[in-house]
């Protein structure tokens, strides 16, 4: 199904108080950088933010879950980015906050990958 222009531009101007946004075009999604860090992903015209084990908790308690994909052949595969709550949809403040923190998480596991 892929990411829609218009999905893009909407996600572009929701994360205006996060800052700017750079969206690149990703196996037929996209993802999201800051500073030329990912630390979001679009799929599907759906948000998701780069979470580690902590604020992966925050995710759950609002009942969402992390993107998973299936390799062929194979069982599904989840990765550390979780669907954005919807309500945050509607409050790009809060958004802004659990954005930040998906950048900080995604900046110190660049760093630990890179060391």
């Amino acid at each position: 199904m892929g990411v829609t222009a218009g999905c893009k531009e909407f996600v572009r101007d929701l994360l205006s108080d996060f800052g700017p946004v750079t969206i690149r075009n990703m196996f037929g999604d996209a993802g999201i950088y800051a500073d030329g860090v990912m630390f979001a992903i679009l799929v599907d015209d759906t948000l998701y933010l780069k979470a580690d084990d902590a604020s992966a908790r925050a995710f759950a308690a609002e009942g969402k879950k992390p993107f998973t994909y299936r390799p062929s052949g194979r069982a599904p595969v989840a990765i550390s980015y979780w669907e954005v709550p919807e309500r945050l949809l509607d409050d790009p403040e809060e958004l802004a906050t659990w954005a930040q923190e998906a950048h900080r998480i995604a900046r110190a596991t660049k760093s630990k990958s890179a060391g």
